[in-house]
């Protein structure tokens, strides 16, 4: 763990000066290359269509069998397409087995209970090399999910568009695409924070207050794009058609002993239980809850927010933990300002407005959860209010966690 914020660099994490969290270069649309995998993507391609012809999970079994029988034939011998060094392909390749492993659970009633034998190793792999589990995660589903219309634009919505959906429906698309843009807005929050543990460890008050007020910029940015989720998501379209793809094996009664991987040795034969994908996986908050050393009361929800974690990209992860663990250990941005109230009270309001910013951007959320989830769930039988799309309670606790945001 690092002990010093001088040594800390963009690079430590495999985070991008230019896109901050997203993918950096863009990420790949098609496999290089692919003969052996490009039986499944071709029936990514073909998702919607599978589901609405109710023959996805058939065309899986058999691209299974020929996965298994090939890893026989081979001994599994694919560091060619599963190197850590070949990043990119590994995320296209986590991208394509998370998707049609959500649908060939969820696309049909009732859900699979069984991820069968061959894809199931293989998807077990390649979530293995990049250090998260074999489940459609933030990362897949929002970081690694999208490409330019035009390469020489910006990234942002209008430009851009995403690479796989269970169902291409517009709300679709567009609920993933403005997560990718708030990840886009928020590019130089990691560097920035970066730049004032230097000032931190220099105890220079001017530079800190001038990247404690710059830090409010990509803040607000956010939270004009998330203003603009309603101009094409409905949350009863949402609700019923979208998230359904995003639950987990955790916490739901639908999957009550978990999910089988099965032929997974690691496994032992007996399922697991996974979180569903969630936007608590990105790194953006919780980069910034412990930068700003926002001191959270410790609840029920903790072990959640602990957790899930794991499914964060490995160096987001280690990011947030790395700056967690100095703001805890002599580098407390915290206390250097509340100490200098009064001597320096223009550093003390840099650092107010900066949690003002992200309480707002806390607050639209929390009201976007009422209203696609709290709200449509009391409509329908079957998905307890107090549940979301990870298998947590939580209303309650987010409401503390914006609360606790604000500072005085």
């Amino acid at each position: 763990m690092i002990s010093s914020p001088m040594s800390l660099t963009l690079s430590n994490f495999n985070l991008s000066a230019d896109h901050g969290f997203l993918s950096d270069p863009d990420p790949l649309t098609v496999l290089p290359d692919s003969y052996i995998f490009s039986p499944l993507e071709k029936l990514a391609n073909r998702l919607p269509q599978e589901l609405a012809a109710g023959t996805l999970r058939k065309h899986l079994d058999e691209n299974a069998q020929r996965l298994m029988a090939y890893a026989k034939r081979t001994e599994i011998h694919l560091d060619r397409y599963l190197s850590r060094e070949n990043n990119r392909v590994l995320k296209r390749l986590k991208l394509i087995f998370d998707y049609l492993g959500q649908a060939y659970v969820w696309g049909q009633d009732p859900p699979a209970r069984v991820i069968p034998a061959g894809f199931a190793e293989f998807w077990y792999r390649i979530a293995e090399k990049l250090d998260v589990p074999p489940i459609l995660s933030y990362s897949s589903y929002v970081l690694d999910n999208w490409h330019r219309i035009d390469p020489s634009k910006p990234i942002e919505l209008g430009n851009i568009a995403v690479n796989q959906n269970f169902l291409g429906d517009t709300d679709e698309n567009w609920f993933i695409l403005v997560h990718v843009d708030i990840e886009e807005r928020a590019a130089w929050i990691p560097e920035s924070i970066i730049n004032m543990f230097y000032a931190l460890s220099d105890k220079n008050v001017d530079v800190l207050e001038t990247y404690l007020l710059l830090l409010t910029n990509p803040l607000k940015c956010m939270l004009q794009t998330l203003y603009r989720m309603p101009e094409n998501c409905d949350e009863h379209i949402y609700y019923t058609r979208v998230r359904p793809y995003l639950h987990g094996s955790k916490n739901n009664p639908a999957l009550p002993e978990g999910l089988l991987y099965d032929g997974v040795a690691d496994y032992h034969g007996k399922p697991q239980q996974f979180r569903g994908e969630s936007g608590a996986q990105s790194a953006i908050v919780p980069s910034l809850v412990a930068a700003l050393d926002i001191r959270h009361t410790q609840t029920a929800f903790t072990p959640y927010l602990d957790e899930i974690r794991a499914y964060m990209p490995k160096g987001h992860r280690l990011f947030v933990e790395t700056i967690e663990h100095l703001s805890r250990n002599g580098y407390s941005i915290l206390d250097f300002v509340v100490q200098r109230k009064t001597s320096h009270p223009m550093l003390y309001d840099a650092y107010r407005a900066c949690r003002q910013a992200l309480y707002d951007f806390r607050r639209k959320h929390y009201e976007y959860v009422g209203r696609y989830i709290h709200s449509q769930a009391q409509q329908y039988a079957g998905n307890p209010i107090a549940i979301g799309t990870a298998g947590t309670p939580f209303m309650t606790s987010l409401k503390q966690l914006m609360d606790e945001t604000l500072f005085e």
